[in-house]
């Protein structure tokens, strides 16, 4: 398998060699689905704590004696079914969603959708993303550059999560360049998951010939 690569104009400059492993593989929805799954839940922050009848203030003295009145019986003004009482059965925030994902099902569900993804023609190759210094301007730059590529118009239109850009290792000025928008993440290649290339419309992988040897060595 080969991809066209470009330059940060926009300009094709040759081409490159995929594993057909990583690009080539099956679509498996529910495997992909599974994953993704496990994986938003274990990025869950459970804050959501209900108080229960022994954690509310108040409620010590008996709201009336036992017997006599005529009315129901209770304890206390803290019982769940009066009102400003405690929660019952309610979220607590010593609850555990971690989940176990076995590592062999996490890569192929990300093989599954970078295949799907290139097929689609949502992944684009540039040989190098390089500034002199951090300038938001250069990165818009290079962003309406690439966007006249047929086919990643969008990358110069679309408000939210337009650009995986997945490089080959952090560069300062390129994290620098580009942490102001919104609409694009900078990410090292061989740190991608299925959930963050799912979340964004296109992938742009910088060098792919040293970004595509940590992929291939960690899921081999």
């Amino acid at each position: 398998m080969e991809a066209t690569v470009y330059n940060q104009q926009g300009q094709s400059t040759g081409k490159t060699k995929l594993p057909e492993a990583v690009f080539n593989a099956p679509w498996n929805a529910d495997l992909v689905h599974e994953v993704v799954r496990l994986m938003n839940s274990n990025a869950r922050t459970p804050v959501a704590n209900a108080k229960t009848r022994g954690e509310v203030r108040g409620g010590g003295k008996k709201p009336w004696r036992q017997k006599g009145t005529g009315r129901a019986r209770h304890g206390s003004t803290r019982s769940p079914i009066w009102v400003g009482g405690g929660v019952a059965h309610g979220p607590r925030a010593e609850k555990n969603f971690q989940r176990k994902i076995n590592r062999k099902a996490k890569a192929a569900a990300l093989h599954a959708i970078l295949s799907r993804k290139f097929k689609e023609g949502e992944i684009l190759f540039v040989d190098s993303v390089s500034f002199q210094a951090p300038k938001a301007k250069e990165a818009r730059a290079v962003l309406d550059a690439l966007a006249k590529i047929k086919g990643y118009e969008k990358l110069a239109a679309k408000p939210k999560n337009v650009a995986l850009i997945a490089m080959d290792k952090k560069v300062d000025a390129v994290l620098k360049s580009f942490r102001n928008f919104g609409n694009v993440s900078i990410e090292e290649f061989r740190n991608i998951n299925p959930v963050s290339v799912l979340n964004h419309a296109y992938i742009i992988v910088v060098n792919p010939a040293e970004s595509l040897k940590h992929l291939t060595a960690k899921t081999a």
